[in-house]
């Protein structure tokens, strides 16, 4: 850190813009200079959002239209897994992965369901082979309903349509897992609403014993925001030496912070957040840890915007001697943001990747709303993403 003044300047790793933003045209980066400053004000972007959601419910084209030219265009790959191989090969030619991800969101019906397991038993047979596509994801609510899992989390009496319906949840898992085993496809499996998650740690860790013999396929994700997750790690470690398998995860801060914390003071119960985010931060530097002091059955995904967090893990790494590319570490950060951060890695052959969002315009609006909510509840990372795009476009002006 630099002060000069009044201002103050953090020196970092991660500010090379020409890198960071090498993909990007100028005229990219001027619209994505304006839609960060958009979203960077809580209140004008939640007018938005419920005007966006309601003009697209009500079959607006020419709103779907500025959807997909500004939002769609930032943060999600193309419409199809096909349509989104352009960024993909432009990001692989930097040495960064793309991590397809099928951003439906919302849906309840078992049609959609089992639409969304087909779409990523699609995924894990399309990256068969190849390195660009080093991970495949799907969401916990992409194959069951979130009121389901939350039941069964809760340890409550299904009835017998419900344990019918349990029963198709877990087939499902089932299927995609020992599909990538098959395959030898990582497959990882994102993390959702703490009063829901139990049932998913449950059945994760069951594929987890079953198909992680010999290194480690179907990976979990851990949110650092709660409370109680190191101890859980510790017990994850414990049981899968003692049932000889190996443990994969991708470690993320989280991302219900504000929906979880009203959830709990409206049921009175302990919130499961972390009580500031320098407690987040440090619970996240604790998995980092965690994961460098057990190499020999841990591998990690480090799917975080913090500049220091990722830093961190690189300084380990190097004090441990390990190769940039070691198999067992990864990092990532969503398509669309972080790309200085993203883009440094790749220049330095790291495991680096980017969550790359797809699907039709219309059924991505969910996914795309809560992106631009999330942005502007993470304290300083609209303004960050900001100030690398202004000092980019100031550079290519000065040219």
């Amino acid at each position: 850190m630099i002060k000069f003044g009044h201002q103050i300047f953090y020196m970092s790793i991660f500010n090379d813009t020409k890198i960071a933003f090498a993909d990007r045209s100028t005229a990219q980066l001027e619209k994505a200079k304006w839609m960060f400053t958009a979203i960077q004000y809580p209140s004008l972007t939640n007018i938005g959002i419920g005007a966006l959601n309601f003009t697209i419910k009500n079959n607006f084209p020419l709103v779907e239209d500025i959807v997909k030219n500004t939002l769609f265009e930032q943060f999600c790959g193309g419409e199809t897994r096909e349509q989104s191989m352009k960024v993909v090969d432009k990001m692989f030619n930097h040495h960064i992965g793309s991590i397809f991800d099928y951003a439906i969101e919302g849906k309840e019906e078992e049609e959609a369901f089992d639409i969304t397991c087909k779409e990523i038993k699609e995924n894990i047979n399309f990256a068969v082979g190849n390195p660009a596509i080093p991970f495949v994801v799907f969401k916990p609510t992409g194959f069951g309903r979130l009121d389901l899992y939350t039941e069964v989390t809760a340890g409550k009496e299904l009835t017998n349509s419900e344990k019918e319906e349990w029963q198709r949840v877990r087939t499902r898992y089932e299927e995609v897992c020992q599909l990538a085993f098959e395959k030898k496809v990582i497959l990882m499996i994102d993390a959702e609403e703490t009063w829901m998650q139990g049932a998913v740690d449950d059945l994760v860790n069951e594929m987890m014993e079953r198909y992680n013999q010999e290194k480690a396929y179907i990976w979990n994700t851990i949110q650092m925001y709660r409370t109680g997750r190191i101890e859980y790690l510790k017990a994850d470690l414990e049981r899968a030496k003692s049932k000889n398998y190996f443990l994969g995860y991708k470690f993320v801060r989280g991302a219900y912070m504000e929906k979880e914390r009203e959830r709990a003071a409206e049921m009175n119960y302990p919130d499961p957040i972390q009580p500031t985010k320098e407690a987040t931060d440090d619970n996240y530097n604790a998995a980092v840890d965690f994961v460098i002091e057990n190499l020999d059955r841990v591998s990690a995904f480090f799917g975080t915007h913090n500049e220091k967090s990722t830093e961190l893990a690189l300084d380990k790494m190097k004090a441990l001697g390990l190769a940039h590319d070691d198999e067992r570490l990864h990092f990532g950060q969503l398509y669309g943001m972080s790309d200085n951060i993203t883009y440094y890695l790749g220049e330095n052959k790291y495991n680096a990747s980017k969550y790359l969002p797809y699907g039709p315009v219309k059924d991505v609006v969910p996914y795309l709303t809560r992106r631009a909510q999330e942005n502007t509840s993470v304290a300083g990372q609209t303004g960050r993403e900001l100030s690398l795009l202004k000092k980019e476009l100031k550079r290519r002006k000065g040219n």
